[in-house]
Formats: C-alpha cells, structure tokens, sequence
C-alpha cells in the first residue's frame, strides 16, 4: 500500500495485521482523490474507521488543511501513528483512538464545520454504516458539515445504501470491482 499522489507520493505505507481491518485499495483511493481534487486543497477532512489512515494521510498528501482519523482498534491506531511518524507529519491531524460517533459528537460539540467525511466500517458492519450516516443527516449533525460539505462511504458494491439519510441525499456512486463509493451532500447544496 502506498500514497498514490501529492507531497507523500509513492511512499509505503503499513497496515494492520489481521483481517480485522481491509484498507482502501490504491486504485480505489486514486479514483476516490480524483473526484474530490477540486475541493481538497485547504480542506478540514475527516477519516472515519480509519484502518491503516491511507485515505486521511492521502488526503494529507494532497493539502488538506487538517484530518481527523477516527479509530478503536488499537492496533490499528498504532499503525496509523506510526504511520505518520514515518512520514515525518506532526501536525495538522489527529489521531482518535475512539468510536467514531464518539469523534462526530466532540466536533459537534465543539462546532467545529468539515468540508470532507470519509466512512468506511467494516462491510458486514451494516449499524455502523447507518449509525454515522443518520448521524451526519441529522439537525445535529449538519451542524458539522460546511455548506458544500461532501460525505463519501465506501461499502460492498452488492450492498445497496440508500438514497436518503435525513438531509443527505446520495448524488453520486462510483462502482469499481467489489467495492463502491456513495457520494452524499446537504440538499440544499446540491
């Protein structure tokens, strides 16, 4: 696995052991960057399950101006840690070793506004999917998002999303072998 563009190019990164985590594909973070190039320069992104930290550490590379990663595995925590401190970055990120709800209550709490949330739980992790999505279409949880504020899931392409989560509605998919991207907005931003 590596970082696929920007300042951090071609430099390896490590994941977990196990197969408790599945990282985001080079291919599929390439085609993921791609549609987002226009709106990650300067933006507050935020990694949600982060695994290995390869789509928050991406979103680094390409000038992101600051990115949470959420996740509870301990041993995944460690590697996104350790992950940065191979790449010498020390600043501009955080590294949340808690659920992520938990991370999405803090920056509402704090009225904190992201451009970019990036969600990929475990495939079979169905509640946890909805949990975070409801949460971000919810009256508390637009609170968070800026005004053209895009929520991205990666999820199994046979495991259909659903259009709608409260004020999220889906406006794009991009499918790509077995995994899928939804795209979701604001519907007042579409």
């Amino acid at each position: 696995m590596r970082v696929v563009a920007g300042k951090y190019r071609s430099r390896l990164l490590a994941a977990p052991r196990g197969m408790e985590t599945r990282p985001t594909s080079d291919r599929l973070r390439e085609t993921l960057f791609n549609v987002l190039a226009p709106q990650i320069e300067g933006a507050k992104f935020v990694d949600l399950y982060a695994g290995s930290g390869a789509v928050g550490i991406e979103a680094i590379s390409r000038g992101a101006e600051f990115v949470w990663f959420a996740e509870n595995t301990p041993a995944a925590a460690k590697t996104i840690r350790e992950n940065l401190r191979a790449l010498k970055i020390s600043s501009g990120c955080q590294v949340e070793e808690r659920s992520a709800m938990a991370l999405l209550e803090n920056l509402a709490k704090r009225g904190t506004a992201v451009d970019l949330v990036f969600l990929d739980p475990p495939y079979d992790a169905d509640a946890e999917y909805a949990r975070a999505l409801e949460f971000l279409g919810s009256a508390r949880g637009q609170a968070i998002l800026a005004e053209d504020a895009r929520v991205i899931s990666e999820h199994r392409s046979k495991a259909e999303l659903p259009d709608r989560f409260g004020a999220l509605e889906r406006v794009r998919v991009l499918k790509q072998g077995d995994a899928s991207l939804s795209f979701y907005a604001l519907r007042a931003s579409i």
